[in-house]
């Protein structure tokens, strides 16, 4: 099978593409556009091999769109590609609009004329897999708010009411793909995620910028007093549950993926600190003695859900996954890989990917 991939140099998108190719007999072609976050290293493990290939296409642009569907006649499509981080979102929701929702129907409409030219059994195997956010849903109740019968999880019914630019912006986009289906026909499959974490995350996200934070002794900034929770899925895990989605799902349905963590965002940074004083400990010309020392709360950001929270027991259920990673085990891994990789960091923080990119295109 030959698998499309848009998004596919970010840092979800070349977990799945890492996975697909180390694990499976698949083909893939990475369809990317190398903003800000798209960084070919993602893939430097896979890179040279003859099931991969790459085309620095925009999603929004479907005349190229077009062409490399025409070219390379993919059997499915995994649609990672998007402005995915709040902050961002809240600062300039234009980009999140263009890429998200836009983007998100220039390729439907791309992959509907394309996949209705298909031979019928081909026609009758090709999927549309949207990868979307728990985000959508909104939050749910709070355990400092609430009592214990009402601490219910995100459902697959579970109404949307996205709070940020950002999640109105997937939250659109996942409506889209479900509207084109029921009104064109296209056999699509969605799955709504919990917060990522693992190798290769930009260092604007919470982990990997409370990681590097630390190294260098600067400040770790919490929104607020952290009591927020999230539900934290180690970034492998995911990939292999979106390549059962792909391969296996049933079209027209909808699957949450979730780690089973719920952790307060301050209960997250303080094991990450944890974890640093027992892998690198701080040097002896450093002031503080521990990470935690570190630690600076912030005011909250506007809009700041309160809690999210993924039952993901219909995927478990249908499709047999479950993740394998605990969180302790998950952050352990991904701390050391940080320690391990830091030059990959430096040249992330410094923007020197992004001017040397165009010589690692092929």
């Amino acid at each position: 099978m030959k698998i499309l991939v848009t998004g596919g140099a970010g840092f979800i998108g070349s977990a799945v593409i890492r996975h697909i190719i180390q694990n499976t007999g698949d083909l893939v072609v990475n369809v990317d556009k190398l903003t800000y976050a798209g960084n070919l290293e993602n893939l430097r493990d896979i890179d040279s091999s003859d099931r991969y290939a790459f085309e620095q296409v925009d999603i929004c642009n479907r005349a190229e769109m077009g062409r490399v569907f025409a070219q390379h006649r993919p059997d499915s499509i995994m649609h990672l590609a998007a402005e995915s981080h709040v902050d961002r979102s809240i600062d300039g929701p234009a980009a999140f609009i263009e890429t998200n929702i836009l983007g998100t129907y220039a390729l439907l409409e791309v992959a509907r004329s394309y996949w209705q030219g298909l031979a019928d059994q081909r026609k009758q195997a090709f999927r549309f897999h949207h990868v979307s956010t728990d985000e959508v849903y909104g939050d749910l109740p709070h355990p400092a708010d609430a009592d214990d019968a009402e601490l219910h999880l995100f459902k697959e019914s579970t109404p949307y009411a996205p709070s940020s630019p950002y999640s109105a912006s997937k939250a659109s986009s996942d409506h889209l793909v479900r509207a084109w289906m029921r009104t064109y026909g296209l056999p699509v499959v969605v799955t709504n995620c919990s917060n990522n974490y693992g190798p290769y995350h930009f260092p604007e996200k919470l982990i990997p910028l409370v990681i590097l934070n630390a190294l260098e002794g600067k400040a770790l900034p919490v929104y607020g007093s952290g009591d927020q929770i999230r539900d934290w899925l180690y970034v492998e895990d995911h990939a292999r549950a979106l390549y059962k989605v792909v391969t296996e799902g049933k079209v027209g349905e909808t699957y949450n993926i979730g780690g089973h963590n719920e952790k307060q965002n301050i209960e997250v940074v303080q094991t990450l600190c944890d974890v640093l004083q027992d892998l690198a400990p701080p040097g002896a010309g450093r002031s503080m003695k521990t990470y935690r020392a570190l630690i600076t709360h912030v005011q909250d950001r506007p809009g700041h859900d309160r809690r999210y929270a993924i039952d993901a027991s219909k995927i478990q259920r249908e499709l047999g996954w479950q993740p394998t990673e605990t969180f302790e085990t998950g952050i352990r891994k991904t701390v050391q890989w940080y320690l391990d990789n830091l030059d990959w960091c430096q040249r992330v923080q410094a923007g020197t990917y992004q001017r040397e990119r165009l010589g690692q295109i092929r």
